[in-house]
């Protein structure tokens, strides 16, 4: 069997293989409790996927709701509120 492969190394470096760099991270500490509010009201809507949501379902539902528009608007009021940052 014959092999084809590269004559030689790629010399430019992809983008999607590397670190994230020090902003990239310091951007996702940021932004770590709206993903967790994200997540926290993700995890509420599987729960009730196959099932009738009880009322102690619905309240979670709203309650992780409210806590993700609570964290989105914390956000949103620190970046605006940042010298020199762009929302």
């Amino acid at each position: 069997m014959l092999h084809i492969i590269a004559a030689q190394d790629s010399t430019t470096p992809d983008d999607f293989d590397r670190e994230p760099t020090a902003a990239e991270l310091v951007a996702i500490d940021g932004e770590m409790p709206v993903i967790r509010a994200e997540v926290e009201l993700l995890d509420a809507r599987i729960i009730v996927l196959d099932r009738r949501p009880s009322e102690l379902d619905a309240q979670r539902i709203r309650r992780a709701r409210r806590r993700l528009l609570t964290e989105r608007r914390t956000l949103a009021n620190s970046l605006r509120s940042t010298p020199g940052v762009t929302a």
